[in-house]
């Protein structure tokens, strides 16, 4: 439910799904990670469940960024799709904490993959304006929920939407069985 202030709202660090009603091709059944949020300036954040089957060291291919190599890519939204950004990921069991630090430079991302961190390139971003994302949400275009642990990995990307609708309760796992186009059911 969406508060009637809605600019007291700050859904950082929270997964969007894309509601099965939205037909945006960009965030058709997409799952992102919310970076960034802020009601006044917009937000930010990145599709983690459309990876384009390329690893970052096909397109740096020089010798320097080899730590780089097998880090796979994925489409991180509409928005500077000219742009390969990198992110990492690591779950904190304790608290039951995603913590993603994003921005990364490759230097950063080598270091981090060294560091144990699971890390994530992206090509291009998706963005908001301020105010955007919650219009959309009052409009019911997207579910909000926590990260989980599945995350980290990203071995379920293409099952990520539905399994984690699924989760969510018996609605949210019926509307995760729904065909992409019931007009063909």
């Amino acid at each position: 439910m969406i508060p009637e202030d809605s600019s007291q709202l700050c859904l950082s660090g929270s997964l969007l799904l894309a509601d099965p009603s939205l037909h945006d091709p960009n965030f058709r059944r997409a799952v992102l990670l919310l970076t960034e949020h802020r009601h006044d300036h917009g937000a930010h954040g990145y599709i983690l469940n459309r990876p384009l089957g390329k690893l970052a060291g096909e397109l740096l291919p020089a010798p320097e960024f080899k730590p780089l190599a097998r880090v796979p890519v994925f489409a991180g939204g509409p928005v500077s799709p000219e742009q390969l950004t990198f992110a990492s990921f690591s779950w904190l069991p304790a608290p039951g904490l995603l913590k993603c630090a994003t921005h990364l430079t490759r230097e950063d991302a080598m270091e981090r993959i060294q560091n144990g961190e699971s890390v994530r390139a992206f090509v291009g971003y998706s963005g908001w304006g301020g105010g955007q994302l919650e219009n959309e949400l009052k409009q019911r275009s997207w579910i909000t929920c926590k990260p989980d642990a599945t995350i980290v990995s990203g071995d379920n990307a293409t099952r990520l939407w539905s399994d984690l609708l699924s989760g969510m309760g018996p609605w949210f796992h019926l509307l995760s069985k729904m065909p992409d186009d019931p007009t063909l059911n």
